[in-house]
């Protein structure tokens, strides 16, 4: 279903988080086997979906809609929560988490230093990116419990993706087409450059997962072209839209 204003994405966060509710967490006491180049990798997107979410949450309120900030606060406490089931995941197999890491302090401050636009656009950067990796863990891990917790979180960034396009549409509505396009064509040179980051550093985990570098960074360009599309020209896809343009 596309969504046409917030209050339907107020409605399907609250329901997201009944569902969540009444599933439950993963089986966490049997542990985890994950291989030692999973766990590292796994280690740097548990830093990156870790965060208060307070500067994103004062930009939108800012932009004076006060249910799209809702929405907002809401999404940020879906980030946060897959930052726990990944600290979770890592502590079934014998993991810590880490204090930080160089590739998340640079995207955080590269996003701080923006408007609310420019900080969506450097944002979906790393949402589109999540959908490849998380998708990559959930079908090519042999672990139950990596691969459950996995389609969780992929679950859910379906649903982001298309919600932060809806807002990326009317920020740059008022731009004639052709600058529309233009930043679409830039967000898309971007997130290349982001997914062959990704793959080289996560190399080692994603070619245990079944997955090679260059494969990992063509399917998330190729899966951008939907977004970026729906960006500049909408209407912004619905969440199995976004799910099928990441396969």
């Amino acid at each position: 279903m596309i969504k046409t204003g917030y209050g339907e994405w107020i409605a399907d966060f609250e329901a997201e988080r009944g569902r969540r509710a009444a599933l439950g967490d993963p089986y966490w006491a049997p542990g985890a086997r994950l291989p030692p180049e999973v766990v590292r990798s796994v280690q740097k997107f548990q830093v990156g979906e870790d965060g208060d979410g307070s500067a994103l949450i004062g930009k939108a309120r800012r932009a004076g809609d006060a249910t799209y900030t809702e929405a907002v606060r809401m999404f940020v406490a879906e980030e946060q929560n897959h930052a726990r089931m990944l600290a979770l995941l890592l502590a079934a197999g014998g993991a810590p988490t880490l204090e930080g890491h160089w590739s998340d302090a640079a995207f955080v401050r590269l996003r701080r230093l923006t408007g609310l636009r420019l900080e969506l656009l450097v944002l979906m950067v790393a949402e589109v990116v999540a959908l490849r990796y998380y998708r990559a863990l959930r079908d090519g891990s042999p672990d139950p419990l990596a691969a459950e917790v996995a389609g969780r979180l992929l679950a859910d960034e379906e649903r982001h993706v298309p919600f932060h396009c809806r807002r990326l549409r009317e920020g740059l509505a008022p731009l004639p087409r052709p600058a529309r396009r233009a930043v679409a064509a830039g967000w898309r040179a971007l997130l290349g450059g982001a997914a062959v980051l990704v793959a080289v550093d996560h190399g080692p985990a994603l070619r245990t997962l079944g997955v090679g570098r260059l494969a990992f960074a063509a399917d998330v360009h190729r899966s951008s072209a939907a977004v970026a599309a729906a960006m500049a020209d909408g209407p912004a896809p619905g969440p199995a839209v976004a799910a099928g343009a990441a396969v």
